[in-house]
């Protein structure tokens, strides 16, 4: 008896993508916990190393919305076992290298890798579930983000000790597993829309050419300079702008704009965005506090930054529950409402001497308020649209997630760096700067302060969009997207 008669389909799938979803949270957890130790023994820049965090964002960024569509047309199987094979043979070769730009294509690569799962995982899980079970088994997968959350930067310090290139090594053996266990079980879904469709080449190209160019201006204008950028902020929004208007004109758009009529989508979508600028900020800004101001070393750091971990991992699978039985708007603005006292928390009480306590309460409740918000909104934004548009409905969602992690990382940097003189920065950012005296490190945290008062905004402006959602419509199998 083979094991698709032994275990029902949906529960195979839910195994995949779980996995992936623990992969690429581990991924992220473990680099992001490692770059003062990548900038010290690379001898790079500190943009140059922030690119080696950005790539990865930026390519899942550029590629997730026509995966998302070519899933719907060629089947999201293949795409996905595809895309953990990419991901793992560039963690396997970016361990072997000492040149930072290697790294960086390296890093290009793995986004590639990353978009193909990414970009068909919800789809995935979406097509193998009822809808009344539709929450519970995004929960599971934001679960599993949580505990690869944990899990990352505590082993990401452990593996830092080791050297740096473990970092990357770690995630051989799961992606070696993760392909075949894809192979193996997962179904050709998709398929649901015509393979004669053209690909939107020119879609593609301004997109790409538009997204890449603004965020090469906006990292270097924030972290080193402004001057000498404005013809890549230009040029990059005129990108946008041209990708934008063919939409409108070709038969088979990279981006339907015809999803965005339906207010709760657009809404919904909207506090992903903002939301996830919030979730990446945190971490990321809270890595350079505790191995940079503090002086705590690489482990114990990990350690520090598991409270968002714990509370996600507390929360999601009781929202994606809670949400296939009540109204899963609540559980969204309750979520964001947290996140937002959370981060005005920080704003307020963030110095080189709060105590541990009241930062890991903090966390926790960051983190709790993301496990609410996350699998209603996902469970909301998938059971809006008709299945042939699932995938593409997945990738907007994809899309925004990561061009939210792209900003968080750009412009608070921006905000912190702005408050402090150069070699101080360095020694910060290097993990160094633990003997500086506390006069030296008052502007870093001013900077923290500003950088979470900003995210505070964000975040409550996410609770108003909520507030303003209206509740979705169950979609039919033929909507007239669809049927379009």
């Amino acid at each position: 008896m083979s094991l698709h008669h032994r275990v029902p389909y949906k529960w195979l799938a839910l195994s995949v993508t779980s996995l992936g979803a623990l992969m690429a949270s581990m991924n992220s957890g473990t680099l992001i916990i490692a770059l003062p130790t990548l900038l010290r023994d690379l001898h790079t820049s500190l943009l140059s190393l922030i690119w080696v965090l950005l790539a990865y964002n930026v390519t899942q960024t550029v590629l997730v919305l026509n995966v998302g569509r070519l899933g719907d047309m060629y089947g999201r199987k293949r795409l996905y076992v595809l895309g953990f094979a990419l991901f793992t043979l560039a963690a396997l070769v970016a361990g072997f290298t000492g040149s930072v730009g290697l790294l960086i294509a390296l890093r290009v690569l793995q986004g590639v890798g990353g978009a193909f799962m990414m970009a068909n995982s919800s789809a995935i899980v979406t097509d193998a579930f009822p809808r009344e079970e539709l929450g519970l088994a995004i929960g599971t997968n934001q679960m599993m983000v949580a505990v690869g959350s944990i899990l990352g930067p505590i082993v990401g310090g452990w593996l830092t000790s080791l050297g740096w290139q473990w970092v990357f090594w770690f995630n051989v053996p799961l992606g070696i597993v993760g392909t075949v266990w894809a192979l193996a079980t997962l179904r050709e879904g998709g398929r649901g829309r015509d393979r004669r469709d053209r690909v939107d080449v020119w879609g593609n190209v301004t997109y790409a050419a538009g997204f890449a160019l603004l965020m090469i201006g906006l990292s270097q204008g924030g972290i080193e300079s402004w001057r000498g950028v404005t013809p890549y902020l230009l040029a990059g929004l005129a990108g946008l702008g041209a990708f934008l208007a063919i939409q409108t004109r070709v038969r088979a758009p990279m981006l339907d704009l015809r999803l965005f009529r339906d207010a709760s989508f657009s809404l919904n979508n909207a506090s992903v965005f903002l939301n996830s600028i919030a979730r990446m900020a945190l971490t990321f800004l809270f890595v350079f506090y505790f191995q940079g101001a503090q002086g705590i070393d690489a482990v114990v750091a990990g350690v520090l930054l598991a409270p968002v971990a714990v509370g996600l991992l507390i929360a999601s699978p009781l929202a994606g529950r809670v949400a296939d039985r009540a109204d899963p708007l609540l559980l969204i603005r309750w979520g964001l409402a947290l996140n937002t006292l959370a981060l005005a928390g920080f704003a307020l009480t963030l110095d080189l001497h709060t105590p541990y306590w009241l930062d890991a309460a903090l966390m926790f409740l960051a983190g709790v308020g993301s496990g609410l918000f996350n699998s209603p909104n996902s469970s909301v934004i998938m059971g809006s649209v008709a299945p042939d548009r699932r995938g593409v409905a997945a990738g907007v969602r994809s899309l925004l997630m990561s061009v939210g992690g792209v900003v968080a990382i750009i412009f608070t940097l921006s905000i912190v760096v702005s408050n402090i003189p150069r070699d101080v920065m360095l020694e910060v950012f290097s993990g160094l700067a633990s003997n500086l005296p506390a006069s030296t490190l008052e502007p870093f945290v001013h900077g923290l302060r500003e950088a979470f008062w900003m995210l505070a905004a964000l975040s409550a402006l996410s609770v108003v969009l909520a507030l303003l959602t209206p509740r979705a419509r169950p979609t039919p199998a033929t909507s007239p997207v669809a049927a379009d």
